[in-house]
């Protein structure tokens, strides 16, 4: 089970990032012509409110699931093929050229955040997590069985711990 500490820097980091993503997400949904338009690739508007779903839905994994890695681990993914697919848009054909290269520009410092959230929440699991001990080579006796065999047969019993007499047995005709 993976060590989740709500509250700290890295949880509330990914909750920030969480809520970005939904935000562009909805607003590439939204606007996805217009995002084509500006960055010289009308073509590509399917492609962006496909993009846009993954934003949203890597928003919602990481403001309602408990462990935020797989989710962080997802937006860079996504921020992968963000990448990829603007950088083939960047090129001398393109008369948006330097759009692209904004949005490329905010894309590279969205995943250097994203990598450093990622980078916290495992180091958060890592200094967490501690080895359990092991008590294998114990039996819970002070010596060996074999020197406690037998060591208590002398002891004198305390008159509290003996058998009250009214308890005892005593054979008929005994006295």
């Amino acid at each position: 089970m993976a060590y989740y500490r709500r509250n700290s820097s890295a949880d509330r980091m990914a909750r920030g990032l969480g809520w970005f993503s939904i935000g562009l997400g909805v607003a590439e949904l939204v606007a996805a012509r217009r995002l084509a338009r500006w960055m010289g690739m009308e073509d590509q508007a399917g492609l962006i409110r496909a993009y846009g779903a993954r934003e949203v839905a890597t928003g919602v994994g990481l403001l309602a699931m408990g462990d935020a890695r797989p989710w962080m681990w997802g937006r860079i993914a996504g921020d992968a093929l963000d990448i990829g697919t603007l950088a083939a848009a960047h090129h001398d054909g393109n008369p948006r050229r330097e759009n692209v290269a904004t949005a490329l520009g905010a894309v590279a410092a969205v995943t250097a955040l994203d990598v450093l959230c990622t980078a916290m929440l495992h180091r958060e699991e890592a200094m967490a997590w501690t080895p359990p001990r092991d008590y294998s080579d114990r039996s819970g006796l002070p010596r060996p069985p074999a020197a406690m065999r037998g060591a208590a047969k002398d002891a004198p019993i305390p008159a509290d711990m003996q058998t009250p007499d009214i308890l005892r047995f005593e054979p008929v005709g005994a006295n």
